[in-house]
């Protein structure tokens, strides 16, 4: 069955055909040439991520990005440890869901989900509570589409001594991360958004020395992350089955990457979508979440416009069925729907997207009048 229509989500998204190819090969985990190129992606990582392997290193993670994340916080934070949540979102508040079933200690800073966490209240919370020995956040959040200021919350947690994760899930590879200079301890991403692989495993660029004082922290087996960098640091072996055809395309798309012109240039493309698909809509009545101050380049949350009336399944329908598939609202008390820019997604794709809507639009009113 082919695939007819494209992905305006935020990952998984649309890849090009050539990332695709690449999982037409199956391969032997214990081979030295699969092994090779778990490595060649870790190191691929950290050069995206800026920093040098003396610091820093990448640990691949089987699943999505959740596991990921609960791989990160189920590692390293002990019993006797305490993590501060700074939430604007699901994703944010899902981290405490992590820490409910794990009995990881935490203190939840719940922030409106229009507005980003504020670094001096974080401070202020850190200065107040010296048993939090570590700060967790999301930095593009696509419950709304904010992208979240892990900079300055990075420099007061520094300064405070404490140890940064960060959910740079729908982020990284399409915006620039300078990971060291900006104190992140924990940066977690997955193979399906703006590397524009595809789903099956996430990774975690890892400061070595807080990875290496992890020894003992893990509750579980499989999600372990120091045990699984120890298996990778090594010789490239994933501990358990891994997800062949996905690494072998997310190596591809890694190249696909660089070929681009790195994260400048994915960013400029992914940038320019976005605020072409925000003039556009606005122009058709439709208004967004975020203001322009905060709205990342990833994911848009917009407004259902006055004086139309319609469901949004009908909406999406039309959508897909002329070759596009966009996302619904999350934001449970009003009427919004997101829509996506990331992936193999071009100007030219603006274009015919923001057309399809107006026929939309047009056609609802005419059924009205």
């Amino acid at each position: 069955m082919t695939n007819t229509y494209k992905l305006l989500t935020p990952g998984p998204l649309t890849t090009t055909d050539t990332v695709k190819q690449e999982m037409m090969v199956d391969r032997c985990t214990w081979d030295d040439d699969y092994k090779a190129v778990t490595q060649k992606i870790r190191r691929q990582l950290l050069e995206l991520a800026q920093v040098s392997e003396d610091d820093y290193t990448a640990v691949l993670m089987q699943g999505s990005g959740t596991f990921g994340v609960e791989s990160v916080f189920s590692s390293v934070i002990g019993d006797q440890d305490k993590v501060l949540i700074c939430s604007n979102g699901a994703y944010g508040e899902r981290m405490t869901q992590i820490c409910d079933h794990a009995k990881i200690p935490y203190l939840h800073y719940a922030q409106t989900y229009d507005k980003v966490p504020d670094a001096s209240h974080i401070a202020k919370l850190l200065a107040e509570d010296p048993s939090i020995t570590h700060v967790a956040m999301v930095h593009s959040e696509t419950t709304s589409g904010i992208l979240n200021d892990i900079e300055s919350v990075g420099r007061v947690v520094r300064q405070a001594g404490r140890t940064f994760i960060v959910d740079a899930m729908s982020s990284f590879g399409g915006v620039d991360i300078p990971v060291a200079s900006w104190g992140i301890d924990f940066l977690i991403s997955s193979a399906n958004k703006c590397i524009q692989g595809v789903p099956g495993f996430s990774f975690i660029i890892c400061r070595r020395d807080k990875l290496l004082a992890s020894e003992g922290k893990a509750r579980s087996l499989s999600l372990d992350l120091l045990d699984q960098w120890r298996g990778m640091e090594k010789d490239g072996k994933w501990r358990f089955t891994s997800p062949t055809h996905v690494v072998l395309a997310f190596s591809k798309a890694l190249d696909e990457l660089a070929q681009e012109g790195g994260i400048a240039a994915r960013n400029h493309r992914y940038v320019q979508n976005n605020q072409m698909l925000i003039e556009k809509m606005e122009r058709m009545g439709f208004s967004t979440y975020i203001d322009k101050v905060h709205q990342g380049p990833i994911i848009t949350t917009f407004f259902y416009p006055d004086g139309v009336s319609f469901q949004f399944q009908e909406f999406y329908a039309y959508i897909k069925e002329n070759g596009y598939a966009i996302y619904p609202g999350k934001l449970t008390k009003m009427d919004t729907f997101r829509i996506g820019n990331i992936g193999e997604i071009y100007p030219e794709d603006i274009e015919k997207l923001t057309s399809i809507i107006a026929n939309f639009i047009e056609k609802k009113k005419e059924n009205v009048a």
